[in-house]
C-alpha cells in the first residue's frame, strides 16, 4: 500500500481502537509544522477543520478523495501487473495532483494536514495534542551529541556536497532555516504530555522550532559545509580525498530552472540527438544521465517549500510549555533553542553525524 494512502487510514483505525480502551488520558499527534504549505509570514498554532484548504477555492472531501485514489489504483491493476513500478509512479504523481489542487506542496505535507483533521473531527471528548515540529537535526546532546537515522530534509543536499556530487546551493542564503534538534523533539513530546494529560475536550497544537525564538540562516550550513569538508575531506571508495569548494548559490527557482537547462538539459538535448544519428549508440550514457537529472529536479521538487520558506512558526504554546517546567526539570527535558550556538552545532556536531551515521 502507498505510505500516503495508509495516512489517511491510520487515524480513523487509531480512534477505533482508542475508543474501545478505558481510562485513555491523552491522544498525541506528531504532525509536521509544514502542514501549512508556502503560506508567508506569522503561522499561528492554529487547527485545521474538516474540509479546510489552503488555497480556499476548493472544498475538500476526505471519503471522495480516498474514492477517486480507488478508483485510480484499480484501473491501472486492470492494465498492468500489480508489482509494476509504473502504477507506484503513477499514483505518487496522482498524490501530487490532488495535494496542488488543495494548495498543498506535496503530498507529505497534504496527508498530514488530512491526520489532523480526521483526529480533531473524530476524536469525541479525548484530549488531543497535534505536536508539529520544523526540520528535525541529529541529535544536540542525548543519547550523545550529533547521532541521527537516516537523512532529513537538507541532509541529503549536505551529504551531496560532502561527496562531491552537489555543485550548487538551493535557498536564499539571507532566509531561515527552521531547525530543531532531534533530542529537544522528544523532550517537547514529554513535557507536552504531563501538562495536558486528562485535559477533557482540549485540542492543543504545539509548533517545535527555531524560526522565532532562535532563528537560523541558510547562509550559516553553506558555511558549515564548505569549513568542515575542506578541514576533513570524504575519502572516495578509491581512498581519494574528495575536494569541495564554493557552490552555485541559487536563490529562486527561476535560477534554477536556468542553471539546470543550460548545464544539464541542452547537453542532454545533444546526447539524444547525437544517440539517434549513430543508431542508439549512446542509448546507454543518454538513459543514465537522463535518470541522474530526473532524480535531481524531483529533489528539488520536494524541497522547493523548505528551502524557498518565506514563514516563521509562532511558538507561543510550546513557550508557555517551556515556562512550565521547573528550573530543575529543564536540565534533564531541555527543548528551549535558544541555548544553541547554532554555528557551533552544524560544524561540530550535526555534520560529523552526518558523515558517521549517514554516509556509506
Amino acid at each position: 500500500m502507498l505510505p500516503w494512502l495508509l495516512t489517511l487510514m491510520v487515524p480513523n483505525l487509531l480512534l477505533i481502537l482508542l475508543k474501545k480502551c478505558v481510562n485513555i488520558k491523552l491522544l498525541l499527534h506528531v504532525s509536521t509544522a509544514f502542514v501549512s504549505g508556502e503560506k508567508l509570514g506569522l503561522i499561528l498554532e492554529s487547527p485545521y477543520y474538516l474540509g479546510d484548504t489552503l488555497n480556499e477555492v476548493n472544498r475538500l472531501d476526505i471519503k471522495q478523495e480516498k474514492m477517486i485514489i480507488e478508483d485510480k489504483l484499480n484501473k491501472l491493476k486492470l492494465d498492468r501487473d500489480p508489482n509494476d513500478k509504473r502504477i507506484t509512479l503513477a499514483m505518487k504523481d496522482l498524490g501530487m495532483r490532488r495535494a496542488n489542487h488543495y494548495g498543498w506542496p506535496n503530498t507529505y505535507v497534504f496527508t498530514k494536514a488530512l491526520g489532523e483533521m480526521i483526529l480533531g473531527h473524530s476524536r469525541g471528548d479525548m484530549p488531543l495534542v497535534i505536536f508539529r515540529p520544523t526540520i528535525i537535526t541529529s541529535t544536540y546532546k542525548e543519547p550523545f551529541p550529533g547521532w541521527i537515522e537516516g537523512f532529513r530534509t537538507g541532509d541529503s543536499l549536505i551529504a551531496g556536497y560532502g561527496k562531491g556530487r552537489l555543485k550548487f546551493f538551493l535557498g536564499d542564503p539571507e532566509r531561515v532555516y527552521d531547525a530543531v534538534p532531534a533530542d529537544m523533539v522528544v523532550n517537547a513530546m514529554l513535557a507536552t504530555i504531563v501538562a495536558n494529560a486528562s485535559q477533557t475536550f482540549s485540542e492543543t497544537i504545539y509548533h517545535v522550532g527555531s524560526s522565532v525564538s532562535n532563528p537560523m540562516k541558510f547562509s550559516t550550513i553553506q558555511k558549515c559545509g564548505y569549513l568542515y569538508f575542506t578541514q576533513n575531506p570524504w575519502i572516495d571508495s578509491d581512498g581519494n580525498p574528495v575536494k569541495v569548494g564554493e557552490v552555485t548559490v541559487l536563490k529562486s527557482m527561476a535560477s534554477f530552472h536556468r542553471y539546470i537547462t543550460l548545464r544539464y538539459l541542452l547537453p542532454l538535448h545533444l546526447i539524444k540527438v547525437v544517440n539517434v544519428i549513430f543508431c542508439k549508440a549512446f542509448a546507454g550514457t543518454y538513459e543514465n544521465l537522463k535518470r541522474k537529472i530526473d532524480l535531481v529536479q524531483r529533489l528539488v521538487k520536494l524541497y522547493e517549500p523548505y528551502s524557498f520558506s518565506k514563514c516563521l512558526y509562532d511558538d507561543l504554546n510550546t513557550e508557555k510549555l517551556r515556562k512550565a517546567v521547573g528550573n530543575s526539570e529543564n536540565k534533564d527535558f531541555y527543548f528551549d533553542p535558544r541555548i544553541i550556538d547554532w554555528e557551533d552545532y552544524i560544524l561540530h556536531t550535526h555534520i560529523p553525524g552526518i558523515v558517521k551515521y549517514g554516509f556509506k
